[in-house]
């Protein structure tokens, strides 16, 4: 309803998103205009870093544009933040956020989201795109991953 009569964009950020954003967009009857972010600030490991890196040369152009930021999950915050901040310097007309899950926790940094999924707690996810080390993405479900897989991972 927020963009009835308006021509909207949608920013996927990858590659966590791409399930979620594939399925909400079939449900979105609206003309829009779809492109893709690469920024993560995991980098391999089960806790952020909280540095943030785009992977792409080039933003997408969203001047005077509706935008509407989708992603898989808000945890720290470090990495939606960083986004939303690259995005509004380019001066878009509207900037809201949709994510799948929404951890319920406190955050390092200050997120508003517009849309979100389902709120969960805080315990480490994978399947429907989310991932650990780039496995398990590809999971039909999204399930909590085991104490003792994190574990290992940080030995």
């Amino acid at each position: 309803k927020n963009y009835r009569d308006r021509e909207l964009t949608v920013i996927a950020v990858l590659s966590g998103s791409l399930m979620f954003m594939a399925d909400l967009l079939r449900r979105v009857p609206l003309p829009l205009k779809l492109d893709f972010l690469s920024a993560a600030s995991y980098h391999g490991k089960a806790q952020t870093s909280g540095e943030v890196i785009f992977t792409q040369l080039a933003l997408p152009d969203v001047t005077d544009r509706d935008i509407l930021i989708v992603d898989d999950i808000l945890d720290s915050g470090h990495t939606l933040a960083a986004v939303c901040e690259k995005l509004e310097t380019a001066k878009p007309c509207s900037v809201r956020v949709c994510v799948l899950l929404s951890k319920m926790k406190q955050r390092a940094r200050c997120v508003d989201t517009d849309y979100v999924g389902f709120e969960i707690e805080d315990e480490f996810v994978v399947g429907y795109g989310l991932d650990f080390r780039e496995r398990y993405r590809n999971l039909p479900y999204i399930g909590v991953l085991r104490k003792e897989l994190l574990e290992q991972s940080s030995e």
